[in-house]
């Protein structure tokens, strides 16, 4: 079952479409990966299905029902702006007052527990207004998870904090996926969303032009494939005929100090080029395969101008 449809979304301002009718479909208990550059649309994309701002056209429904209701809000976590919050508060009573407002009262053990899970229970006692840009952040996936939500949405999750607090929250957000818990995502890093996220889609200019798993992107754009190749001595009566076979079977052929370098467009030739290395008595000890990252194929995305 889908935790969020959309079909046809639409957003406009004006005359500007800065969504242009997205289908997406986010299945339950996913991690789902949202990409683009500034202005791609991301954050209006995800203001509309949060109920921040309404849809110029287009449906879309969360947890199975398309009516947001009240219902279906305490069902949801958003991770909001972090200036919107009470600096008079502390971590702690802001916590608790947000819970009671979402209709799901939190004990102060609770609130406790979420707040060491973000890192800020030694700050629980602090006022918000104290609290750094990384401290907000924390504060926000917080109020996100307080009220132990279905759907989770994280806008940027990440970004600003240090080493060890990216450390702490992707080992929540892996906690949160092992609940069951379905969780949308945007991030500008991209090694963060390779690591995180079972599925991921690249928007563009306010479309989504290419979606799917990390294997299958980088299926889709991987049609050269680097092979190196470690293996034991070649016999001197069969190099010539090992060299030849190579160079038949792809480019940029480089032997030496008992390595093979060779590109393929296809992952069967790897099969291939073993097979002829056992032929040809030469033994093979490993075979490295260079893949693209995700940086490659966003970056070959975005420098792309037609819409895939």
């Amino acid at each position: 079952m889908a935790a969020i449809e959309t079909k046809q979304l639409v957003k406009t301002y004006g005359r500007v479409k800065v969504v242009k009718g997205i289908d997406l479909s986010v299945l339950k208990g996913e991690i789902f990966g949202f990409l683009g550059r500034n202005g791609a649309g991301k954050s209006t994309f995800i203001n509309m299905l949060t109920g921040i701002i309404h849809p110029s056209a287009g449906s879309f429904s969360l947890l199975g029902t398309e009516e947001v209701t009240d219902d279906v809000k305490k069902r949801i976590g958003v991770m909001p702006d972090y200036t919107s919050f009470d600096g008079s508060m502390t971590g702690m009573s802001y916590l608790k007052f947000l819970s009671e407002v979402s209709g799901k009262k939190a004990s102060t053990e609770r609130c406790l527990d979420v707040l060491r899970k973000v890192g800020l229970e030694t700050d629980a006692a602090k006022k918000v207004a104290k609290y750094s840009f990384g401290m907000k952040k924390k504060l926000g996936i917080a109020q996100a998870i307080i009220h132990n939500p279905e759907l989770i949405f994280l806008d940027e999750p990440t970004s600003g904090l240090d080493a060890e607090s990216v450390v702490h929250i992707h080992t929540l957000i892996r906690e949160l996926h092992q609940q069951g818990k379905t969780l949308f995502m945007t991030s500008h890093n991209l090694d963060e969303v390779e690591k995180l996220c079972s599925r991921i889609a690249i928007m563009k200019e306010g479309q989504i032009v290419k979606i799917g798993s990390m294997d299958e992107l980088r299926s889709f754009y991987q049609s050269r494939i680097v092979v190196k190749i470690k293996h034991g001595s070649i016999p001197a009566s069969e190099e010539a005929r090992l060299t030849q076979w190579l160079e038949g079977a792809g480019e940029d052929v480089v032997i030496q100090d008992r390595y093979i370098h060779i590109t393929v467009e296809q992952e069967k030739k790897i099969a291939e080029i073993i097979r002829a290395c056992n032929e040809c008595k030469v033994d093979v000890y490993r075979v490295e395969v260079e893949e693209p990252s995700l940086e490659e194929i966003f970056l070959d995305e975005q420098q792309n101008s037609h819409h895939g």
